[in-house]
C-alpha cells in the first residue's frame, strides 16, 4: 500500500511540475500567436487525447516528461500553417518569452507554494543560529555552543541555514571544516572534523549540529520567508551547478526519477507541508536547469536568440536543429546513467 501511495504521489508531483512548465510555454505561444500542434503530459503512446480548435491535448503512458509541439520548431513543417504563425518567424523577444516562461512558470509556482507553506504552516526562521549541539559530537568537541551564529564555512559567507547545509554537504567527506561563529558578539574561528558513522550500511560524517527552527505566523513573516527562501534556493542551485561543472561535485551525486521517488517516499512521512516544499524545491530545480545555455534546454534556444541579435541574422535553422538533436541525445544518455546509479544506490 505504501509503495502504491508513493508511486501515485511521485506521478502527481512530477506531473504538476511538468504541467506548470509546459503550460508556461503553451500560454506564451498562444499569446504570441504561435500555432500549437500538441500539448502533452508524459511520453510514449497516447492514453487520452482531445482535439481543441487547433491544439491536441494528450496524456501519454510514461508519466515522466511532457512537451508542447509548436509550428516552426522543425525544418520540415506543415505547409498549411501560415508562416507568420510559426515560431521561427516571430520576433526575437516573442521567441524569448515562449522559451523563458516554461522555467518562469516553475519559479512562480515554487514561490506560490513557499508562500502558502509559510502562511498556513508557519514561516521558518532561516537565521544560521545553532539550537542544539549533540553531546560528545564533533561540534561539541570543537567548542561550538547553543546560540552561536555561524557566519562563515570554509571561507564562504553564511546568511541562512540553507547555506550551512550546502557548504557542509559539498565539503570533502571527512575533511576538517573551518567555521567562523559569532559568540557573545565576538567572532571566533573554529575547526570541526566530522565523526565517521555507519548507518544502515552507509558511511556518513556527523557534525552534531542542530540549527534553530523557530516558526513565525502571519502575512508579513510569510512574505519575508518566501523572499529569503527563494533567494536561498536559487543560490544553492547556482553554486551546485558551478561545482558540478568545475568537478567539485560528481555526476554520481545527481538524482534522476528513481532518486526523486526515494525522496518522495521519505518526505511523505513528514506531512503535507514537507511534500509541498519538495514540489517547490524540485520546481525551482527544473526551471533553473532548463535555463542553462546548453543544447536541447530552453536556455540553449535562448542562447541562439541572443547569438542572432549579436550577429544581426538568424543562425542557420538546420545547424541549430542538429545541435539541439545531438544535445538531446547526450541528455538522454546522462539520464540513463543517473537512473542506473539511482538504482544501484537503492541496493
Amino acid at each position: 500500500m505504501s509503495f502504491i501511495y508513493t508511486i501515485i504521489l511521485f506521478i502527481l508531483i512530477l506531473g504538476a511540475i511538468i504541467f506548470v512548465h509546459e503550460f508556461g510555454h503553451f500560454l506564451f505561444a498562444k499569446l504570441t500567436d504561435v500555432y500549437v500542434y500538441e500539448f502533452s503530459l508524459g511520453m510514449g503512446p497516447k492514453l487520452f487525447s482531445k482535439k481543441g480548435k487547433e491544439t491536441e491535448y494528450c496524456i501519454r503512458a510514461i508519466p515522466i516528461g511532457g512537451f508542447v509541439q509548436l509550428a516552426g520548431e522543425e525544418i520540415d513543417d506543415d505547409k498549411k500553417i501560415p508562416k507568420n504563425r510559426k515560431l521561427f518567424a516571430k520576433k526575437a523577444w516573442e521567441r524569448f518569452l515562449v522559451m523563458f516562461f516554461g522555467a518562469g512558470f516553475n519559479f512562480l509556482f515554487a514561490i506560490l507554494l513557499l508562500f502558502l507553506i509559510a502562511l498556513f504552516s508557519g514561516a521558518q526562521n532561516l537565521e544560521p543560529i545553532i539550537a542544539k549541539i549533540d553531546k560528545g559530537s564533533a561540534a561539541y568537541v570543537a567548542g561550538l555552543e547553543k546560540g552561536d551564529r555561524i557566519v562563515e564555512v570554509n571561507g564562504k559567507d553564511i546568511s541562512t541555514i540553507d547555506d550551512v547545509s550546502l557548504y557542509l554537504a559539498i565539503s570533502k567527506p571527512g575533511d576538517t571544516v573551518s567555521m567562523v561563529v559569532l559568540k557573545d558578539g565576538v567572532e571566533r574561528k573554529i575547526s570541526v572534523t566530522p565523526k565517521k558513522k555507519t548507518v544502515k550500511g552507509k558511511t556518513k560524517y556527523h557534525y552534531g549540529i542542530d540549527m534553530k527552527t523557530t516558526k513565525y505566523y502571519g502575512l508579513i513573516p510569510a512574505v519575508k520567508y518566501t523572499f529569503v527562501k527563494t533567494k536561498s534556493l536559487f543560490k544553492q542551485m547556482a553554486i551546485t551547478v558551478g561545482y558540478l561543472f568545475t568537478g567539485g561535485i560528481s555526476v554520481n551525486q545527481l538524482s534522476g526519477p528513481v532518486g526523486i521517488y526515494s525522496i518522495v517516499g521519505e518526505q511523505s512521512k513528514s506531512g503535507l507541508a514537507s511534500i509541498l516544499y519538495l514540489v517547490a524545491f524540485l520546481s525551482i530545480n527544473v526551471g533553473f536547469i532548463n535555463l542553462l545555455p546548453l543544447p536541447a534546454f530552453d536556455g540553449g534556444h535562448i542562447l541562439f536568440i541572443i547569438i542572432e541579435k549579436i550577429k544581426g541574422s538568424p543562425v542557420d535553422r538546420r545547424t541549430e536543429n542538429m545541435i539541439h538533436t545531438v544535445g538531446l541525445f547526450l541528455l538522454m544518455l546522462l539520464m540513463v546513467y543517473i537512473t542506473f546509479n539511482d538504482i544501484l544506490k537503492l541496493f
